[in-house]
């Protein structure tokens, strides 16, 4: 790591180290003016430990030696005087670690929290950029990282500060000879943090890197256990987790060899301070010069192991602040991951028609769909049915700009049609679907739905116009009947009832030992394939979209659960706009048409009929003299 990657590293920790106090401070206001105030108190009674051992030997003690009848009522007094002194030190104490325990917590919420609600505004490019694992850590490793910085190394850095201010009054005042000696060695002590410090900062950066690279790695690897052991693949996993565990291993131990390295250095330089200040204290004592008595020499050598104690406090959390500022860094960086945009100001409404045959908006659930339609030029709104129309014109798209998926695709779909996509694998069958859904924009081209450029629709309404399903199901840990509600969340029980037999799952679900309450667990691994994928569909249904997206919904499952999950599908069907992507030719025969794609550009469209009479890659495919890759 160069010079420039070392300052440019050490201005996002100090700036991610502001935007962690900023969390603690104006989430919790009055609570840490509460602990300054403590921490205040708190250090001037630690002081005061050292300060009076000037005033009692001095003014007290020494005056008190060889008198025959001693009055000690004031050295009494004095005592009581320092233990009231020493009891608020202790309340504050305890007062103030309780409350940042308290803050703590609550700032790695207020984190969590935030970190979250970004998450779901982020577009899909940052999913597919990012591992699992990777962002997994951010709200495990790197977050918890914050929790021991919060709770002791912020409370220990302002007991440092003012201990130092306090110290280095006291110590002006009592000898400003000797305290030229403590600041030369104060300057020291800087250097050698500093350039310790920047080496451990470093590497703690590369750790906390390491470790999200390595969480990835096994979140992925146990996701896909059945596919390594299938191909006898442990071997090489094996290899490849210890390349990433060497690199953590490596940035770990360089850090923490820099950071264990603080405590010594530091409470060596202390020792040495301690000596000097001895050996030249009591020179100036014996030849009288600066006015150094007992008393002010017991206080002083008191007030060196005061003045050098916070370094050491804070050398001693160095690694806590370190790892906690290199996380910060990383939440930090989700947090200013830049949302999805969203420039549309159409919305989709419940609508009715009046007398006259005019659209009209309305709260309640009529059936009917409509977009609202605001024109700022004059001020006013239109209505237009929602009815499924959805037409390509010379789009082009590349999720890089170097490299194009998607060759000027022009294409329509109108209300209540069934329009299949063939074609092998990378020629950009789901590409046209995530772009319907606005998961990415295009580059050159509009989209249209129901006559209007879907970039002037919320992403929110256009996606609750649409209902997916995908190959690949995902169920959440809950009832099955929250599952299918995920569709719909507002659905009541026998909406979802109606949505669960139209899609063919009823039955099956019926035979659960809890039936519609049956908790899922894993993605619902207890159910088979088949099963998971009918909730998948009842999920689509109970949402009654006008526009139905299947995304190779069948091609995981065995033919006769096909032919079960296929009812379910044509009834879902019926009325809708579907888009169908499709390796198994024979479920798309009765699509209205057909869409051949190759290298992202349409090289033949019709019915099953016209493209067999065709005889081109279609009736290639369908024939079996053409496979799919």
């Amino acid at each position: 790591m160069n010079k420039n990657q070392n300052a440019r590293v050490s201005k996002e920790t100090l700036k991610a180290a502001k935007r962690l106090l900023k969390y603690v401070t104006d989430t919790y206001k009055i609570q840490f003016v509460i602990v300054f105030i403590c921490i205040l108190f708190s250090s001037i009674a630690t002081i005061s430990v050292s300060l009076s051992l000037k005033f009692l030997l001095d003014d007290y003690i020494i005056p008190l030696i060889g008198q025959k009848d001693p009055n000690f009522t004031e050295l009494y007094r004095a005592l009581a005087i320092l233990g009231c002194i020493f009891l608020i030190g202790v309340i504050s104490t305890f007062t103030y670690t309780r409350m940042m325990v308290y803050i703590g917590q609550g700032v790695l919420k207020k984190v969590r929290d935030d970190m979250f609600e970004h998450m779901q505004k982020l577009p899909i490019r940052y999913f597919d950029q990012n591992t699992n694992g990777s962002i997994m850590s951010l709200y495990t490793n790197d977050t918890d990282t914050l929790r021991q910085m919060i709770n002791q190394a912020i409370p220990q850095a302002l007991m440092a500060f003012f201990t130092i201010i306090v110290t280095f009054i006291s110590m002006v005042m009592l000898s400003p000879i000797l305290t030229i000696l403590a600041v030369v060695i104060i300057l020291v002590l800087l250097l050698v943090t500093k350039k310790i410090g920047g080496n451990s900062g470093k590497y703690f950066v590369r750790q906390q890197m390491s470790l999200a690279d390595v969480t990835g790695f096994v979140e992925e690897r146990m996701n896909g256990q059945r596919v390594i052991k299938v191909f006898n693949h442990e071997r090489v996993s094996e290899e490849e987790f210890d390349k990433l565990n060497e690199a953590l291993f490596e940035s770990a131990s360089k850090a923490n060899t820099f950071a264990n390295m603080m405590g010594p250095v530091v409470g060596n330089i202390g020792n040495m301070q301690f000596v000097l200040t001895a050996v030249l204290g009591g020179f100036l004592s014996v030849m009288g010069i600066g006015g150094i008595t007992l008393g002010v020499m017991a206080s002083y050598l008191q007030f060196t192991k005061s003045f050098t104690q916070p370094f050491m406090q804070v050398a001693q959390q160095f690694n806590s602040i370190v790892m906690a500022l290199a996380g910060a860094e990383r939440i930090f960086h989700l947090i200013d991951e830049e949302p999805e945009k969203d420039e549309g100001y159409v919305t989709l409404v419940n609508a009715k028609k009046d007398e006259n045959g005019n659209i009209v908006e309305c709260k309640e659930r009529t059936g009917m769909w409509a977009w609202k339609h605001p024109h700022q030029e004059d001020g006013t709104v239109s209505y237009t049915e929602l009815t499924g129309d959805v037409r390509f014109e010379d789009v082009t798209f590349g999720y890089n700009e170097d490299k194009v998926i998607l060759h000027d695709i022009s294409l329509f779909a109108k209300p209540g049609q069934k329009l299949a996509f063939v074609g092998s694998t990378g020629a950009g069958k789901t590409t046209i679907t995530n772009l319907i859904n606005r998961f990415y924009d295009i580059q050159k081209g509009k989209i249209r739905y129901d006559g209007i450029n879907i970039t002037k629709i919320k992403k929110d309404d256009l996606r609750r116009s649409l209902g997916i399903v995908l190959q690949d199901t995902h169920l959440f840990t809950g009832t099955i009947m929250e599952n299918i509600r995920y569709g719909k969340l507002d659905a009541t029980d026998e909406e979802v009832y109606e949505a669960a037999k139209l899609a063919h799952a009823d039955q099956f679900i019926k035979m659960l030992p809890d039936g519609y309450q049956t908790m899922l667990s894993g993605d619902g691994e207890e159910l088979s394939q088949g099963q998971r994928q009918l909730l998948s569909i009842a999920r689509a249904a109970v949402a009654n979209p006008p526009v139905l997206i299947l995304d190779e919904a069948t091609s995981s499952i065995d033919t006769r659960t096909e032919s079960i999950v296929q009812k379910g599908m044509d009834n879902l069907m019926k009325g809708r706009t579907v888009f169908v992507i499709a390796h198994r030719l024979s479920t798309i025969r009765n699509s209205d048409a057909i869409m051949v794609l190759d290298h992202g550009r349409v090289i033949e469209r019709g019915d099953h009929e016209d493209l067999i009479k065709l005889k081109g890659t279609y009736y290639q495919l369908y024939t079996g003299k053409l496979e799919l890759s």
